[in-house]
């Protein structure tokens, strides 16, 4: 069953349908604001206080004023209103002043075993590099691309061939000598939350990769706070060997430690 949406709108709390800003807020008309996703496990936020960290680096790059305390305040009042489902909790910040929090059911990709993902080429903005913007336009537009061409979800190519990221998660990736690979930060990738804990716990390799090495890849996955580790069948119209190969278990069971982890010590605090 469905958990219920709530929203609240600089801590007016209501049904998400309900909530409001008004029409001339910049953050609607020109996409000048920022936002995380949250994963809920029984009502309780994954790895919040990184999130909003996050928040802060990307609100302070544009030069947005947020204030933290407020938007604790008030995300800590819905999740007692929202109970103990599971669920997402998107945050946004607008230019008009607007601190949005609201919850939403999970997405249905979500739940999906394996994936397959198309190419799409994309030049990373220098200005928004790592800024996890309202301006998702551009990354909407990719999952659409990829989704005329018979994939699940984009990665992300630059022009020269360097592999990026998916438009909502991260990408890693076997190569046939068996080592675990994955884009490093400063090819133009949002630092992830999800990528940042699997690196803590698995033997990755950060570069600069052509896409001729993911397209040699024995196995492939993507991984965020939504998807969690999920595994990558196909990439164009490459098949890849093994899916879910070892890495990619490795990886899910390494994340899933790391939940039972977090989660028990957040309970416990």
């Amino acid at each position: 069953m469905n958990a219920p949406e709530l929203a609240s709108v600089d801590g007016r709390i209501g049904e998400r349908s309900e909530a409001q800003i008004p029409a001339a807020d910049d953050g609607l008309l020109r996409g000048d604001g920022v936002f995380e996703v949250i994963r809920l496990y029984a009502g309780r936020p994954f790895a919040l206080g990184e999130h909003l960290d996050r928040m802060d680096r990307s609100a302070e790059a544009l030069d947005l004023p947020l204030d933290r305390g407020a938007f604790e305040g008030e995300i800590a009042r819905l999740l007692g209103e929202f109970g103990d489902g599971d669920a997402q909790l998107r945050l946004v910040a607008t230019r008009g002043g607007r601190r949005i929090a609201f919850t939403e059911n999970l997405p249905p990709y979500a739940a999906a075993e394996r994936i397959r993902v198309a190419t799409v080429e994309y030049s990373p903005s220098v200005l928004l590099t790592g800024v996890k913007s309202l301006s998702y336009a551009a990354n909407m537009k990719a999952i659409r691309l990829a989704d005329s061409r018979g994939a699940d979800d984009a990665v992300l190519v630059r022009p020269d061939g360097v592999v990026l990221e998916a438009p909502t998660s991260t990408i890693f990736w076997a190569t046939g000598d068996g080592r675990l690979r994955t884009p490093s930060l400063d090819v133009g990738i949002l630092a992830s939350i999800t990528r940042d804990r699997l690196l803590g716990e698995l033997d990755v390799e950060e570069g600069s990769f052509q896409l001729d090495d993911l397209l040699g890849a024995t196995e492939a996955f993507l991984a965020s706070t939504v998807r969690e580790v999920q595994s990558i069948s196909a990439v164009d119209e490459t098949e890849l060997p093994e899916c879910p190969g070892r890495w990619t278990k490795q990886a899910a069971e390494a994340f899933t430690a790391i939940l039972d982890r977090e989660l028990a010590a957040s309970a416990s605090s």
